[in-house]
């Protein structure tokens, strides 16, 4: 379900930018950021930090955003870049391309651009089960020299 607690909390704390609020020139974050007024510049997670961005009721961000985690329910004029999960809720209206690893889109949510899967960021739990897991019996000997299988 959109806007549930699905997308998640991160750790850390929320920052508000309230519905009579404007903020002029880029946003950098961690933790939790609720959109609620209108952001003009770009709104960036700190890089290799928990992120997510909800931009709810009638917030506006002319910019791009980029976060691992990312709720639009309002307006985004520009790119939106989500490492991980984006949802776009009933009353999401973006103009500008979206990039995403994992969507989820309701009825009524707006795209004006183009929708294009990335791939998730490997993580470092990810690199290290890779590292400490035996190659599979079968990819062995495919990768073997000739009469050595």
């Amino acid at each position: 379900m959109l806007g549930s607690k699905k997308a998640g909390q991160v750790s850390g704390h929320t920052t508000l930018v309230s519905s009579d609020t404007t903020i002029v020139g880029d946003l950098h974050f961690a933790g939790n950021l609720d959109i609620e007024g209108l952001v003009q510049g770009n709104v960036i997670a700190k890089p290799d930090a928990p992120a997510i961005v909800r931009i709810v009721g009638k917030g506006r961000v002319e910019g791009d955003i980029r976060a691992p985690l990312v709720v639009v329910n309002g307006e985004v004029k520009g790119e939106v870049y989500s490492a991980e999960r984006l949802e776009l809720a009933a009353n999401a209206r973006v103009e500008g391309n979206v990039f995403y690893a994992l969507l989820e889109m309701s009825v009524g949510a707006e795209v004006n651009g183009n929708l294009t899967h990335i791939d998730p960021p490997v993580t470092e739990k990810a690199k290290r089960k890779r590292a400490s897991t035996p190659p599979n019996k079968d990819t062995a000997a495919d990768t073997a020299p000739a009469g050595q299988t």
